[in-house]
């Protein structure tokens, strides 16, 4: 079992920048790829960006590529997600998940991949 927990959510402005942060317990944190997914009120969940468990791939969705970068230290059991030049539909919660890795580069794009959920962040981006 892998326990994740999220803060950083706040109501910010467009333009602002905010950085999430996972902390991580129980299972062997680092043999996990770690991902960010967010829901919208009245949307289905939306992948936003992955990273191995060694942190040397990542992977983002084209509509936060060049705006978001997902990071993680293993040593501190701590994944972040930096959100610059946030917009309106930004807004949602932001869910932190754990998917076990086959090896170090491993990533996963697909929600269903992910094993274990973090309770969400609010993000509330105003125009």
């Amino acid at each position: 079992q892998v326990q994740l927990a999220e803060s950083g959510g706040r109501l910010v402005q467009a333009g602002d920048s905010l950085r999430l942060s996972c902390a991580a317990s129980g299972r062997t944190f680092s043999r996990y790829a770690l991902g960010w997914i967010r829901q919208a009120p009245g949307k289905e969940r939306e992948f936003v960006a992955t990273i191995s468990w060694s942190g040397g791939s990542t992977y983002y969705a084209d509509t936060v590529k060049g705006r978001f970068t997902i990071s993680r230290d293993n040593a501190k059991n701590t994944v972040y997600l930096q959100m610059n030049s946030l917009k309106p539909e930004d807004t949602a919660v932001y869910y932190c998940a754990a998917a076990p890795a086959y090896h170090d580069e491993h990533v996963f794009i697909l929600t269903d991949d992910y094993d274990y959920w973090g309770q969400g962040t609010q993000v509330t981006v105003s125009s």
